[in-house]
């Protein structure tokens, strides 16, 4: 990590990335639950919120709809990812160069490691080559560290997600996202682990707002750096009242009562 590095995508030393990118590793069925973000405008205009610090995207949606909100929010290009056709061995296909996403306008690079998987000697030195390269267009380096493996057995037990962030540190990561180890306690480990490199928290599968919120809450007292989350927030009917309450969560060091006062009202799960 280079202390810095990752300003241009973040607030106050804190982040809060709105990923997009579940249209490859997920495929459209994360759309369903409201079908107008099958169009990628449609949360590119969300991540016009205050609240986000930038948009994580694949390559294609980034060539085709960037140009068009360059002016309105940080460019994080998901390099790596694979569909969720791929049965096998957990690996990243390399998808775009650092050198097109900087053409582009990106402003950092996000790379997934699978820690654990049989391809993780090729993560590493794929991670290497891209983070030295954005390294040379000054450009923020994000991991997506998630242990997985035929051997890993509980891929978010407290050793394992202190492991994941540990790894972004070794690796040269100015911010690792992990998965949220199940208590304040492992999170605080997980933290701890990093050193001096950020950590934000996964936001997962879709929770009610209070849920969210309340984990959300949890993560930043434990000493997380903030959130890089999806559906949590474009799987909502009104994303904006979300990102509202996580603004005031991340941003304004608000208690959980006082982020669902932001949104207006509580969400139930589905």
């Amino acid at each position: 990590m280079i202390p810095g590095a990752d300003s241009a995508i973040t607030r106050d030393g804190k982040a809060l990335i709105l990923a997009y990118d579940h249209g490859l590793e997920h495929g459209p069925v994360d759309f369903e639950p409201v079908p107008e973000t099958t169009d990628p405008a449609t949360v590119f205009d969300v991540a016009t919120h205050d609240a986000v610090t930038a948009i994580a995207v694949q390559k294609g949606v980034a060539e085709a709809y960037y140009p068009s909100y360059e002016d309105d929010v940080p460019l994080l290009a998901k390099l790596n990812g694979t569909s969720n056709l791929w049965m096998g061995e957990p690996d990243s296909s390399v998808n775009w160069s650092v050198d097109y996403a900087a053409e582009l306008g990106a402003d950092a690079i996000g790379f997934t490691v699978y820690g654990g998987s049989n391809h993780e000697v090729e993560m590493f030195e794929e991670f290497r080559d891209a983070q030295e390269r954005a390294r040379e267009h000054d450009m923020g380096v994000v991991m997506w560290s998630y242990p997985r493996g035929q051997g890993l057995k509980d891929d978010t037990s407290p050793d394992t997600i202190a492991y994941a962030s540990r790894l972004g540190l070794e690796l040269g990561a100015d911010i690792a996202k992990v998965k949220y180890p199940g208590s304040a306690d492992a999170m605080n480990w997980a933290v701890d682990s990093a050193g001096d490199m950020k950590v934000v928290m996964s936001g997962g599968s879709k929770t009610s707002d209070e849920a969210f919120l309340s984990t959300v809450r949890e993560a930043m007292d434990a000493g997380a750096d903030g959130l890089a989350v999806g559906r949590n927030v474009f799987q909502r009917q009104n994303p904006e009242a979300i990102l509202d309450g996580l603004e005031a969560v991340i941003f304004e060091d608000a208690s959980v009562d006082e982020a669902l006062a932001a949104t207006g009202g509580i969400e139930a799960s589905d």
